[in-house]
């Protein structure tokens, strides 16, 4: 293994969620800060709630809303050709 390639690893790095959860963890920086963690995350609580970040959730809406109009430009194709069906020819 080549020396000196690796970061520096803490093992009581300490994390901090928004919701004011703090916990102990091993990293490779000293001190983090994270959005979300399983004391408030609503797979683990059970409970749904939306987290907006920077007016994510409003943005998307504003964007992709209710009576949102799609483009009805039709794609130009061009047709097939049709078969020709010659009739037989009888011998009289």
């Amino acid at each position: 293994m080549k020396k000196d390639i690796h970061p520096k690893f803490y093992e009581n790095s300490k994390v901090t969620c928004a919701c004011g959860e703090s916990f102990e963890t091993g990293a490779t920086v000293p001190e983090f800060k994270v959005e979300i963690c399983s004391a408030c995350h609503p797979f683990f609580t059970g409970k749904q709630k939306f987290v907006d970040t920077a007016g994510k959730v409003d943005k998307f809406q504003k964007k992709f809303g209710e009576k949102r109009e799609f483009n009805k430009k039709k794609s130009k194709r061009i047709p097939k050709p049709k078969k020709v069906v010659e009739p037989e020819a009888t011998e009289e």
